[in-house]
């Protein structure tokens, strides 16, 4: 359980910092600061799903609180306004909890009031309460509903969207005539008055540091009004469809029986372990009828191709979600085009987007991992089909110049395709043309696996085709990457020029389930990262020994993609570093100590964020501080797979499988093991 105090609230500079974030299982969700002060766009109490995941739509952006005890009124809420924050509610405040939802704690004099929220799994619908915790007499509660309803990237001025409402007792419908969205709001106890009114000039803060439009304008209906005495509660419903009653105490035990069951499928008591199993649960979303998807980052990031194969391990196999991780796989291997799976799905009209070169690779080891956790041969033998196409696209050529060179290497004639994605305009920040060293330790582990798999599923033909194109691939790798002068491998080879640029996308030569490379080499290689690109909370993107380095992810857009792969620590990979750590370790006790100790500030920070989350990234220089996403799939996922697997060596015996397609690691013939 996180839980801050009142030294820490009203600290308004801190206080403002910290976040929470509450998921649907749709793609929609609640979040805020642990004050309440909308920070940015993206915050709100009902950022609806629309089109799950995609077509998220402000809502609800907050309740405006009022607390009303012997005569005197007392603001709740805080806001930032130009010059100004007002009210300061945060200066009542004197508790916030997260566990597994938020609760915040108000002491006005000697009436303390606690508000708790959740959201209602599989719906768009977020239910707060309030509850007297203590109070001299009566008090009576005042509710201002702050409405929207606006994509989220957006921002809305008085003017622009036009609302009608058709209240009722406890209850009010309020539509948009413009786009049609209704939002219903309701109570179990307090009376609903009909209004009408703008509140102006909202101020967000992170988007102002971030160089995007940080002011806007909110919607009141009416207000909610309830009179309370003893410990009694008062709750508002908030959703895209009517109920026509609700207990929230009912709904909310429902939520928490669902977690809980979901964190003991790990069967592991370790509170590092509870708290990323429940974060996990917000990323598997659903996408159409039965589908399964994982959604890249809160709160901006849809489902994309690359994130959700990195992710799949940790999230939904480390987790016991084996139905789950199946659909997710199903999902992507069901938009294959031209050997490629979906690297995202366009937020305007849901369209797949085919622009990465190494999420079908990463797929490859997702399907890998699933056959490991379920020895569901059924899946794999229905879709070998497919990953036989993935791989004769990539040696035939595909889409944006993937190629399989004449060495046996995968080129790629476009820039952008990698991870390493940034642009600046038109221009990218880190091209990585040709063939980056990533996506050839991707390319090699693939056809390793479907060695293995061919061999498993009785096609020795099949078997010795793939060895033999590992075969060729893995000579050519160490002659092509190696880099003697750094004692490392080369970031990205094209044609003469050869990247010397020190980064971490060459710890996957060594950290993937195929590792190439000799021993002695794997060392030196897990030694240069270590040195060079290893921060307590991940691996730095590039060197700062390299003039490219840049240490703080900060600032206008501009300024920030120049920064996202230049310096900036990536979360998710400390756990392909921590898997070779141990790998060039023999897997010691003393090494796994060592890796223990490597996440052990990531278990701190979610109890410093307050979000029971990782965040996408950190800065690259000291203090190291969050940016970017304040929960992201693959640094959750990655931190629980090294943790559960590597550390607490807690993983599925594989022995069976390795058998017929031959230890990792050695690229036995597939014929003798057969």
């Amino acid at each position: 359980m996180v839980v801050f105090g009142r030294g820490l609230i009203e600290d308004y500079e801190v206080a403002r910092s910290r976040e929470w974030i509450v998921a649907n299982g749709l793609g929609g969700y609640a979040s805020s600061t642990i004050v309440g002060l909308n920070t940015r766009g993206y915050h709100g109490l009902l950022v609806a799903s629309l089109r799950p995941p995609l077509a998220r739509f402000l809502l609800l952006s907050k309740l405006e609180e009022e607390v009303v005890t012997n005569g005197a009124a007392y603001q709740l809420s805080t806001n930032k306004y130009p010059g100004v924050i007002y009210p300061e509610g945060f200066r009542y405040q004197v508790e916030f909890g997260f566990d597994p939802f938020p609760r915040f704690v108000y002491q006005v004099g000697s009436l303390a009031v606690e508000k708790s929220l959740f959201m209602v799994y599989g719906e768009n619908t977020t239910v707060v309460t309030y509850k007297l915790l203590k109070a001299p007499g009566s008090a009576t509660l005042k509710l201002h509903p702050l409405v929207n309803c606006r994509g989220f990237h957006e921002r809305t001025s008085e003017g622009t969207l036009r609302f009608e409402q058709s209240p009722r007792k406890k209850s009010v419908s309020i539509r948009e005539s413009g786009r049609g969205v209704q939002l219903f709001l309701a109570s179990d106890v307090a009376t609903y008055t009909a209004g009408g009114l703008w509140y102006r000039n909202f101020v967000y803060e992170e988007e102002s540091a971030r160089g995007y439009p940080d002011k806007e304008d909110h919607y009141n209906p009416g207000f909610f009004e309830a009179s309370l005495k003893g410990s009694e509660t008062v709750s508002i419903l908030a959703s895209t469809h009517e109920f026509s009653s609700f207990e929230s105490t009912r709904l909310k035990q429902v939520e928490e029986d669902k977690l809980r069951y979901l964190v003991s499928l790990v069967d592991c008591d370790d509170d590092l372990v509870k708290a990323l199993a429940t974060a996990a649960d917000s990323f598997i979303v659903r996408r159409g009828p039965g589908g399964r998807t994982i959604v890249a980052g809160y709160h901006w990031f849809g489902d994309w191709g690359r994130d959700a194969m990195i992710s799949l391990p940790g999230l939904a196999l480390v987790t016991k979600r084996y139905g789950e991780g199946k659909r997710v796989l199903e999902l992507f291997l069901g938009h294959l085009k031209g050997g490629l799976i979906p690297n995202y799905f366009s937020d305007s009209d849901g369209s797949p987007k085919y622009n990465s070169v190494d999420a079908s690779l990463w797929l490859f080891n997702a399907v890998l991992r699933y056959l490991e956790y379920t020895k569901d041969l059924d899946f794999v033998e229905a879709n070998l089909p497919k990953l036989e196409e993935i791989v004769d696209c990539y040696v035939k050529g595909t889409l944006h110049n993937i190629r399989v060179d004449r060495d046996g290497l995968v080129c790629v004639g476009d820039e952008g395709l990698t991870w390493m994605d940034a642009k600046v305009g038109d221009r990218c920040v880190t091209p990585r043309r040709g063939k980056p060293v990533e996506v050839n330790a991707l390319w090699y582990n693939a056809l390793r696996i479907m060695e293995a798999l061919s061999g498993s599923l009785g096609s020795k033909d099949r078997a010795r085709k793939y060895s033999s194109m590992s075969q060729k691939a893995e000579k050519s790798f160490e002659e092509l990457f190696w880099n003697e002068d750094r004692g490392c491998l080369y970031d990205c080879v094209d044609g003469d020029r050869f990247d010397a640029s020190v980064r971490p996308n060459q710890i996957l030569a060594v950290g993937l389930p195929f590792p190439l490379l000799s021993a002695d080499r794997q060392v030196r290689v897990v030694e240069v990262v270590e040195r060079e690109l290893l921060t307590p909370y991940g691996l730095r993107s590039l060197s700062p020994g390299d003039p490219e380095y840049r240490g703080v992810c900060a600032g206008d857009v501009r300024s920030r993609d120049l920064a996202y792969h230049q310096g900036t620590v990536w979360p998710w990979l400390i756990g392909p570093f921590i898997s070779a750590y141990l790998k060039v370790n023999d897997g010691s006790g003393r090494a796994r100590s060592e890796a223990e100790g490597f996440i052990a500030p990531l278990r701190e920070h979610l109890k410093d964020a307050g979000s029971g989350s990782i965040p996408e990234i950190f800065d690259g220089d000291p203090p190291h501080r969050p940016r970017g996403c304040i929960s992201q799939a693959w640094s959750v996922a990655e931190v629980l797979r090294a943790y559960v697997e590597e550390v607490l060596r807690i993983r599925p015996d594989s022995q069976a499988f390795w058998k017929v397609g031959g230890t990792p690691g050695d690229n036995a013939n597939t014929e003798a093991a057969v």
